[in-house]
C-alpha cells in the first residue's frame, strides 16, 4: 500500500500526550503499509520504556544552526516574540527526509528549533497538513488560553503572560498578526483531535484553512480491562480497598488541577477515605501524597503502555482535575481498560468523558462538584459497571488506532489526489 510517503515534524520525542498522539499515528500508518518517517528535533528517549516505543522508525531532524540564530532568538524573546527568529528551520527543505515526502504532517512546532516564519517556503511546493496538539498556533503566544477570548480578535492587553509558553513583554497583539501574515501565504490542511478544537480553530485565524477533526487513536488491544484484582496484588495493593488513579506528565504544572484534586480530595467524608486508596502516576507525584489525608501509592513516572494499562484496570475511578485540555488522552487510555473517569468539563474532555454514560463531568473549578461526582460513582457500583461497559465499547468502536490511521490516510489521499 505504499502509495506515498509521509515526514511527522515534532519538536521533541519521548513525553506527554501530544507526542503520544502523533507517535502512535506514525507506527500504526507503519503496519498500515504507509511510509512513515517521524522527524523530531530533541531526543527524551532516556525516559522511555523501551519495550513501548520503538526509536528506529524516527530521525533527529535539528538543522544546522544559521550563525544569527542565537542572537536572533535571544533580542526577539526579549521583546516578547517567540519562536520567530531561527532562521535554520528554512534549511529543512534541503532535509532528504523533507525531499523525499510526498508530504508532511506538522505537530508541535512552538520551540525553539523551529520558526513558524518558515512556513510559506515549507509549505509552497510541498502539501502539508498541520496536526493542532493545542490553541498555540492562533493565539498571540500561549498553548492554552482558558477563559480568554482575546485570540478571536486580535490578542494584546494578555491576562496570562506567563501561560506556557511564557513571554518577557506583551507583544501578543503583533504576534498574533505575524501569525496572521504567515497563514495567509502558507498552504496547510488543519486537522483537530477534539470537537472542541475544531470549533476553537473555526473561529480563529486558521478558518480559511480546510479543518477536519480526526480523534487521537489508541491501541485497545494493549488498554484493555484487566483482573482488577491481579492487577491490584502486582501493584501491592489491597484488594478490598476501592481505589482512585491520577496521572500527568508533570502533576506541578497548573494547568493539570493538582491543587483542584487535593481540595476535592480533602473534602472526601472521612469513611470514603479510610477505605481508598489514592493511585499516582508522573513526575512530583511524592509532593502531592504528602498533600492528601488519605493513604497514597505512587509509582512515579510511568512511560510502560502495558504498566498504564495494569494501573487503570487496578482503579475504580480515573481522575482528570485538567483545567484546560484539547482531548484527554490519558482519560481515553483509562476508558479503553473500562475505567470511568470524573474530571471537570473543560476543552475537548467531554468527547471522551460523557456525563452517565462513561463519567462524571464537573463544573470548572468546582472541587466541591468535582468531590461530589467521586463521592457518587464510588457509592454506585452498578453504575460504575455499567459506565465500565460503555467505556470500554466507546473506546474500541470511535477511538482505535486503525480508525485513526484510516482517517488520515484517506486525508492524504484527498490532498495529493490518488
Amino acid at each position: 500500500m505504499n502509495l506515498f510517503n509521509v515526514l511527522h515534524i515534532n519538536n521533541y520525542f519521548g513525553l506527554g500526550g501530544a507526542f503520544l498522539g502523533a507517535y502512535r499515528l506514525h507506527q500504526h500508518l507503519l503496519e498500515l503499509g504507509i511510509k512513515s518517517v517521524f522527524g523530531y528535533a530533541d531526543n527524551m528517549t532516556p525516559e522511555l520504556d523501551k519495550a513501548s516505543i520503538n526509536a528506529s522508525d524516527s530521525i533527529c531532524i535539528r538543522p544546522s544552526k544559521h550563525k544569527l540564530d542565537d542572537l536572533i532568538i535571544t533580542v526577539s524573546g526579549k521583546v516578547g516574540l517567540n519562536y520567530v527568529g531561527n532562521l535554520s528551520s528554512y534549511s529543512l527543505k534541503k532535509n532528504s527526509f523533507y525531499e523525499s515526502a510526498s508530504i508532511v504532517n506538522f505537530h508541535i512546532l512552538h520551540d525553539d528549533f523551529f520558526s513558524y516564519l518558515a512556513l510559506p517556503a515549507l509549505t509552497k511546493d510541498k502539501p502539508a497538513v498541520w496536526t493542532l496538539h493545542d490553541m498555540w498556533s492562533f493565539t498571540g503566544h500561549c498553548a492554552y488560553s482558558y477563559d480568554c477570548l482575546r485570540w478571536q480578535t486580535g490578542c494584546g492587553k494578555c491576562p496570562y503572560p506567563d501561560a506556557l509558553p511564557p513571554i518577557n513583554r506583551d507583544a501578543t497583539h503583533l504576534e498574533w498578526k505575524l501569525k496572521n501574515w504567515v497563514y495567509s501565504r502558507s498552504n496547510l490542511t488543519i486537522v483537530t483531535p477534539s470537537k472542541w478544537l475544531s470549533e476553537q480553530a473555526k473561529q480563529s485565524m486558521l478558518k480559511n484553512f480546510p479543518i477536519h477533526h480526526i480523534p487521537y487513536g489508541l491501541d485497545t488491544e494493549i488498554y484493555q480491562p484487566l483482573d482488577f484484582k491481579e492487577c491490584r496484588v502486582q501493584l501491592g495493593i489491597p484488594v478490598d480497598k476501592k481505589v482512585l488513579i491520577f496521572g500527568a506528565q508533570t502533576l506541578t504544572n497548573p494547568r493539570k488541577g493538582a491543587d483542584l484534586l487535593v481540595k476535592a480530595l480533602s473534602r472526601l467524608p472521612a469513611s470514603i477515605k479510610a477505605e481508598t486508596v489514592l493511585l499516582i502516576f508522573g513526575d512530583s507525584g511524592g509532593a502531592l501524597s504528602e498533600a492528601v489525608e488519605m493513604t497514597t501509592h505512587y509509582l512515579g513516572y510511568v512511560s510502560s503502555d502495558r504498566l498504564k494499562a495494569v494501573a487503570y484496570s487496578a482503579a475504580d475511578l480515573f481522575l482528570f482535575p485538567t483545567r484546560a485540555d484539547i482531548f484527554g488522552l490519558v482519560a481515553l487510555e483509562a476508558a479503553a481498560c473500562g475505567t470511568p473517569t470524573v474530571a471537570f468539563n473543560v476543552g475537548g474532555v467531554p468527547d471522551i468523558v460523557r456525563p452517565g454514560i462513561t463519567g462524571y463531568l464537573a463544573t470548572p473549578e468546582d472541587a466541591d462538584d468535582f468531590c461530589n461526582g467521586i463521592v457518587e460513582l464510588l457509592e454506585n457500583q452498578s453504575l460504575r459497571d455499567r459506565m465500565s461497559h460503555y467505556c470500554r465499547e466507546i473506546a474500541v468502536k470511535e477511538f482505535s488506532l486503525e480508525l485513526q490511521a484510516k482517517r488520515y490516510i484517506k486525508l492524504y489521499q484527498n490532498i495529493l489526489k490518488i
